[in-house]
């Protein structure tokens, strides 16, 4: 897997949210949509990990994103009802999947150490990736409060995950 293909697609699709929307913020929704297909993405991308792996560290690295990312998709879902918004599907959650689909595969061709170094620095560019998404359109367009403070939240908590696969990262030589 070549990491610096799948970064720069990652970047792009953040980078051009606005555009994505057809040169508008976001809507809550959209956003909404945006931060739950995030989520989704990192905890089915532990999931395959979680399958394939046989490193100990990766594993319980693994566990982490899946505990995590589900408890903050879990709060995002009560948000949304309590506040009666539907997500919104939109272009930059559906490009988000297909790179998405388009990394699992590559993933899922390699095995043994080829794949935990190629899941962990996935892990690390895909982390700094949402980090700078939150912090340079997800948090300052969205417009309800409640969401707002659950996307920081989540940008409390997604740091941590970078700094965790970056020493992961340079454990496995990577």
């Amino acid at each position: 897997m070549q990491k610096s293909v799948l970064v720069g697609a990652i970047v792009a699709l953040f980078a051009t949210a606005a555009l994505a929307q057809g040169a508008s913020k976001p809507t809550d929704p959209q956003i909404a949509h945006i931060a739950y297909t995030a989520g989704e993405i990192d905890i089915a991308a532990a999931k395959q990990a979680l399958a394939k792996s046989k490193n100990k560290e990766v594993i319980a690295f693994a566990q982490l994103m899946v505990r995590d990312h589900t408890a903050v998709n879990k709060q995002a879902v009560a948000l949304v009802t309590k506040l009666h918004v539907t997500p919104v599907a939109n272009p930059t959650s559906a490009a988000l999947e297909q790179a998405a689909a388009k990394t699992r595969a590559e993933l899922a061709s390699l095995s043994g150490a080829a794949f935990d170094k190629a899941y962990v620095a996935n892990e690390v560019a895909y982390h700094q990736t949402v980090n700078g998404a939150l912090v340079d359109t997800l948090i300052p367009d969205a417009q309800n409060a409640e969401l707002k403070s659950l996307l920081e939240t989540g940008l409390k908590l997604l740091p941590a995950h970078e700094q965790h696969a970056e020493m992961l990262n340079k454990e496995l030589g990577a």
